[in-house]
């Protein structure tokens, strides 16, 4: 016990660097966790406050996650947020890769500092900051888009009422925002990969390409395959903004734009459910946790060195 108090007094420097983040993640993160218990009562508010609303709810174990599942929208959500969140992983994962290659590859580091800060911007935009802009390519009657096609003797397109289109404008929306952060992690991988094995593959007589693929690839390897189980395990969660915002919550959208996310959020203004929102949020996250497991497990199996744990 003395050896543990001595470690943390010879560490305490570090451990009050970190003491903010262990706070935020407290707070934020795992004392949340007791209200995961809403998911199994028919939660209603008595005018008492948190606890006292909690204490008296009924307990109605397992019967919102059947509510939520029983639904004739249960396959349509679930599919849509499952096939979005692996077109995006694998999507944002080979242009991340590739932007930041072209970056380091840049021989005037002054201009890759500005492509860098103009592929960055758009992170930091709101959806609905987005919305607008989109809308303005989109709008039926005063959209560019429409206006283009209408000035070469086409008709115009009703975007919002037309569901063939915006399995394509959500993913390129979704890249074209997060690409240049995606591949920010990526290039400060780059950068920390030693010189010498760069001058000695060119030594051995290798080109640009063979240099990527024999040098940079594999160095970014373990790093590719940690961010990709991450992102594994967030593939039942949406972007709220990304398919609230940009299609307008317009109804004829849903079939290709309501996911977990949307569906429960308007149960929960329509009905004021709260129980099932509860519900829908515990199962994303217990999938979320199985699916890391199950990803790292498989990882472990084929190469120890790059598992995450």
């Amino acid at each position: 016990m003395t050896k543990f108090f001595k470690q943390l007094y010879a560490n305490k420097i570090w451990l009050f660097m970190v003491l903010p983040g262990v706070i935020w993640f407290l707070i934020f993160a795992y004392l949340p966790m007791f209200g995961t218990v809403i998911a199994f009562k028919d939660y209603r508010v008595d005018g008492n406050g948190f606890i006292s609303s909690l204490m008296n709810s009924d307990w109605v174990g397992w019967d919102n996650f059947k509510f939520l599942f029983r639904t004739d929208d249960a396959f349509i959500i679930t599919r849509n947020t499952v096939l979005y969140n692996l077109v995006f992983i694998i999507v944002g994962l080979l242009l991340g890769v590739a932007l930041a290659i072209v970056f380091n590859s840049l021989v005037n580091k002054r201009m890759a500092k500005v492509y860098q800060t103009g592929m960055l911007f758009p992170y930091f935009l709101s959806w609905v900051v987005v919305s607008y802009f989109l809308y303005s390519f989109l709008s039926e009657d005063s959209g560019l888009l429409n206006s283009l096609i209408v000035s070469f003797g086409g008709d115009p397109i009703a975007w919002y009422s037309d569901p063939q289109y915006w399995p394509f404008i959500l993913i390129f929306m979704n890249i074209w925002k997060g690409m240049g952060y995606g591949s920010i992690v990526y290039l400060a991988a780059i950068a920390g990969i030693d010189r010498n094995y760069y001058e000695a593959a060119m030594i051995d007589g290798a080109g640009k390409w063979q240099q990527i693929r024999h040098v940079t690839i594999p160095a970014l390897t373990p790093l590719i395959i940690i961010l990709t189980i991450l992102n594994v395990g967030k593939i039942f969660n949406s972007d709220f903004g990304l398919f609230y915002q940009l299609p307008r919550n317009s109804g004829p959208l849903f079939p290709v734009t309501d996911v977990i996310d949307t569906y429960v959020y308007r149960g929960l203004t329509s009905l004021g459910d709260i129980s099932m929102s509860a519900a829908a949020g515990l199962y994303q996250s217990v999938v979320g946790f199985i699916l890391v497991m199950l990803t790292n497990y498989i990882v472990k199996k084929i190469d120890p060195e790059y598992a995450l744990f």
